[in-house]
């Protein structure tokens, strides 16, 4: 079917006065765009520009794959029914009227849904899923997108997104529904409970125990003094109450911040990693001399943050920084209190920085690679629950995820935001700064420097450009990169890494569309298409004996390798 008589099928049919009115409005080009495929649904749910069209999030395409994964649910029995669907929602435009729209499909057939009456965050609807065992879960955001953005992610029964056999099965069933205009769907929501104390309190219970050291913060915590931000989002409810159980009161909340707003007017992206998101966050804290800044995205699963120098200053850290001193504190810590085990392991991302590792290595704990998505470390928790062969005490990915605790199978800023404290504590009581801590981590186990580039290709041609790319990269075998060879090309779609010998061997990811490549002087550069939006995302990771060699390194190797991109 072309795009013109599927935008033709929506002009017959009876749709909600925005839709309508935005439909008339289309030019040629942007009707094309809206109607040109089914929004992409992949193991990260959906997740793009809302509006009018078949590739836009709107309350039809809301409705049409919530009606899919019904159908998924029904197959699967009755007790899949009853254990139910648990919802939860974010700030954003239209947020709580698309998990509306959810629940009022699924109560339509039966199915048992949990939603919160307000805005929660995504680690805590991954929370909800496994305590009340729940059989799925659907979180409505578009995490840290632009405002024009919304999302829908989708929840398996152990709390982690959901795995792609089944994301598979919902995928064939949307793509069976012919008449998404006339969903059935049941008003008066017989099957809906509405839940907020029967999840928020339990897994407040959970976040208490992130603490590792009680003492420490007793004697540091209120002398503590540090600005947070929730970006106008999900965090700050929670977050609040998470700091303030843990023992942490001597902080000060970013007013303009703190309003729930979906437009997020005092930034122009609501992202962490962004250090245009944390200058008015900076700026309360250079009037309080803060000790540091902290912040969280809109649907509070990633956590940034920046820290206070000696000059007044302050230094916005990357993901790969904070999961570095977060990590150096919690083995110390738990090494401190008898509780670092003789099989601990670090869950992380295949293009997250080698420096955690080092440091997790000189505990003598195991650090395993995965693909990237949070699903994956997730899977890698189960796994070791199933086979007990380690013991897992935190997982991140450079992108400002962590999870310390596992009763969440998803990043959780709210985890990170008591454990960061904490370590804030464990500075302050030495007298030392964090970057006194992370340059101590540089001077033990070398300069670690990473960066991620994102290309955009936008359109109808979009995936098809991105495709390409990968393909040239596989057809030109890349021998060296700024003069230095590389040693290994870690293929993930044929799960097979090429050494320079000729030497091939299977490596134990899933397939994925990945090339990496590692250099002769331990650098490392990656290649990924993202799974959610028009992005090819390259990543550069070096290793120099100094803060100086490491910027040399990553310059010369981004500017080869930004030219055979774009070549």
């Amino acid at each position: 079917m072309t795009y013109q008589e599927t935008m033709n099928e929506w002009k017959q049919a009876k749709l909600p006065a925005d839709l309508e009115n935005e439909l008339k409005a289309l030019s040629n080009e942007e009707a094309e765009e809206a109607f040109y495929q089914d929004m992409a649904f992949g193991t990260a749910g959906m997740r793009g520009h809302m509006g009018v069209g078949t590739n836009h999030i709107n309350v039809i395409t809301v409705a049409k794959v919530t009606e899919a994964l019904a159908q998924y649910i029904d197959q699967a029995g009755q007790e899949a029914k009853d254990r139910g669907v648990v919802i939860a929602f974010d700030s954003r435009h239209h947020s709580e009227e698309f998990a509306k729209e959810a629940s009022q499909v699924l109560s339509a057939h039966g199915i048992k849904v949990y939603r919160f009456s307000s805005l929660r965050p995504t680690p805590e609807l991954s929370f909800g899923v496994r305590h009340l065992k729940a059989f799925a879960g659907i979180m409505i955001t578009a995490s840290h997108n632009p405002k024009e953005d919304n999302g829908y992610k989708v929840y398996g029964e152990d709390g982690g997104q959901m795995i792609p056999e089944a994301v598979q099965a919902v995928i064939d069933a949307r793509a069976a529904i012919k008449d998404p205009f006339n969903i059935e769907k049941d008003a008066s929501e017989k099957t809906v409970e509405v839940m907020d104390a029967l999840v928020d309190d339990p897994y407040l219970a959970e976040v208490k125990t992130i603490s590792v050291d009680t003492d420490l913060i007793k004697k540091e915590g209120s002398a503590l003094k540090f600005v947070y931000s929730p970006l106008h989002g999900t965090g700050q409810y929670i977050g609040e109450k998470a700091l303030q159980q843990a023992g942490f009161s001597n902080y000060t909340v970013v007013k303009e911040q703190a309003e729930l707003d979906g437009d997020f007017p005092t930034v122009k992206k609501p992202n962490p990693e962004d250090p245009a998101a944390l200058s008015l966050a900076i700026e309360y804290a250079k009037k309080e001399e803060a000790d540091l800044v902290v912040a969280t995205d809109p649907d509070a699963d990633r956590m940034g943050a920046a820290v206070r120098l000696k000059d007044g200053s302050y230094q916005v850290l990357s993901g790969n920084q904070i999961a570095a001193l977060m990590v150096n504190y919690l083995l110390t810590a738990k090494k401190k209190t008898g509780e670092l085990p003789d099989n601990g392991a670090i869950v992380t991302s295949i293009v997250s920085s080698r420096f955690v590792a080092e440091i997790a290595k000189s505990f003598g704990v195991t650090t395993f690679d995965v693909l990237t998505g949070f699903k994956y470390i997730a899977a890698m928790i189960d796994r070791f629950e199933e086979k007990k062969d380690y013991q897992y005490l935190f997982g991140f990915e450079e992108s400002f995820g962590y999870l310390i605790k596992p009763f969440a199978h998803d990043k959780d800023a709210i985890q990170a935001l008591v454990l960061f404290a904490e370590m804030a504590a464990f500075y302050k009581e030495k007298g030392q700064s964090f970057a006194d801590g992370l340059n101590a981590l540089y001077e033990e186990f070398g300069y670690f420097e990473e960066k991620t580039i994102a290309y955009n290709f936008p359109g109808v041609n979009g995936q098809q450009e991105m495709a390409d790319v990968m393909t040239k990269f596989r057809n030109q075998k890349l021998d060296e990169v700024a003069g230095q060879l590389v040693l290994a090309t870690q293929d993930f779609a044929s799960q097979t890494q090429f050494d320079r010998d000729g030497a091939e061997k299977k490596m134990p990811q899933p397939k994925a569309n990945v090339l990496k490549y590692w250099l002769a002087d331990g650098s490392w550069i990656a290649l990924r298409p993202s799974g959610t939006e028009p992005k090819l995302k390259l990543y550069l990771g070096v290793v120099a004996d100094s803060q100086k060699g490491a910027d040399e390194k990553l310059a010369s190797y981004e500017k080869e390798m930004e030219a055979k991109v774009q070549g």
